[in-house]
């Protein structure tokens, strides 16, 4: 008889760690706080907050339904709309790091508008943006050389 595997629908969620009092909301988190501690680079876990998008008021009709699909479709404008931001989850004096095993729908869009925020606003720190333990360790490697002027 053959097992049938049924395929997991929907978003994958990470699970939620705690570590050193921290909660951490993935394992991949985890691991680059404790790489980034023991290589003793300084750094703050989600320190800084970035506003992508100011938050604005849309002042026109809209006739949609809500954002899940469900509810009557009638005017949802002349609303306030809310503002994109941003937290990174590692941020130092010369590197900003998003760890991402598997991104969500939205996240790729966010990644592109803070790129651009960076150049913009003409912060000179580098990104990073591991998805594995072996591209953390890779990521301190990189963080490491470029303060040593290897790199």
């Amino acid at each position: 008889m053959r097992r049938v595997f049924k395929r997991k629908k929907g978003p994958v969620t990470a699970k939620k760690v705690v570590h050193d009092g921290v909660k951490f909301a993935s394992g991949l988190e985890k691991y680059m706080y404790i790489a980034l501690k023991k290589a003793k680079i300084k750094f703050e876990y989600e320190g800084e907050n970035f506003i992508l998008l100011d938050t604005f008021t849309f002042e026109r009709d809209a006739f949609e339904r809500q954002n899940n699909g469900k509810g009557e479709y009638i005017d949802r404008g002349n609303k306030k709309i809310l503002g994109i931001r941003y937290t990174p989850d590692f941020v130092g004096g010369d590197f900003i790091i998003e760890t991402k095993g598997r991104a969500n729908e939205s996240f790729p869009l966010r990644w592109k508008l803070f790129k651009k925020h960076i150049i913009e606003t003409g912060d000179n720190r580098h990104l990073y943006k591991p998805q594995t333990n072996k591209e953390c360790d890779k990521t301190v490697e990189l963080i490491l050389n470029k303060r040593n002027g290897i790199i």
